[in-house]
């Protein structure tokens, strides 16, 4: 059920001799509110006039500002119910590790929909990337993951065959990385290209996006402490749901 006004909206105000659009003021302290859990998720914002009324702002600003997080897909508007704030971006860190342990760390409930789990040969470049002759069978994976029950991720994934054999129900419970590990597998590093392009009609069906929505995409090589790759993920995630984060050096 949608969190009404037993937990209201925070303190917001808008300073009107800022050269910064009041509408943007306005989106930036709803964006905050929502990050920070002040505003939750499944929280009811109420209408526009009222928020516009109460704020002393008209109601195209209030429209404007709320449409901005709605693009942002932190609010989303619900026929009937009014806007709602949904959950908060996730924010990936470029670090070794599985999606699945970074939604449970950020409180995000993870749960997985495996939709292949199959032996197969490999092709040219699943079997380049895995350093195997071409035709090799290997163990393809193709799986939905998902956090509080809404789409974020479409997950394939290449193994050489033999490493391990996951079933169905494991990989609907864990993480992939967790699975290697308990393989007596030692992860040591990774090579990774991040990019975006447009969702095919089938991508955007299986993450609940339009066609041609912005998706980002993960393509990532893993290999052990001796050197093998031991794992070739190819991933699409929902671009409004998620984000790389980068922590950059300056070289001496």
């Amino acid at each position: 059920m949608p969190k009404q006004s037993g937990s209201p909206l925070p303190p917001l105000s808008v300073d009107r001799t800022s050269p910064v659009p009041l509408y943007f003021q306005l989106a930036r302290q709803l964006e905050s509110a929502v990050e920070n859990g002040t505003l939750a998720p499944g929280t009811l914002l109420g209408n526009e006039i009222d928020l516009a009324t109460r704020l002393g702002l008209s109601r195209p600003t209030v429209r404007q500002a709320i449409q901005t997080l709605v693009d942002k897909g932190l609010l989303v508007r619900r026929r009937g119910v009014g806007t709602q704030v949904v959950h908060s971006r996730v924010r990936r860190p470029m670090e070794l590790s599985s999606l699945y342990d970074d939604l449970a760390a950020a409180g995000q409930r993870p749960a997985t929909r495996v939709l292949v789990n199959r032996l197969e040969p490999a092709a040219g470049p699943v079997a380049a990337a895995l350093g195997v002759p071409e035709g090799t069978e290997v163990r393809y994976l193709e799986r939905l993951r998902t956090a509080h029950g809404e789409p974020m991720a479409y997950l394939c994934n290449h193994l050489p065959a033999g490493l391990v054999a996951p079933d169905t129900g494991q990989l609907e419970t864990t993480g992939l990385y967790r699975v290697l590990r308990s393989a007596a597998l030692t992860l040591h590093s990774a090579r990774q290209v991040v990019g975006a392009r447009a969702a095919t009609a089938g991508e955007a069906a299986l993450l609940d996006e339009p066609e041609g929505a912005p998706l980002l995409t993960m393509e990532r090589v893993t290999f052990d402490d001796t050197g093998r790759a031991v794992e070739y993920g190819s991933h699409l995630y929902r671009a409004a749901r998620y984000s790389f984060e980068f922590q950059l050096m300056v070289r001496p």
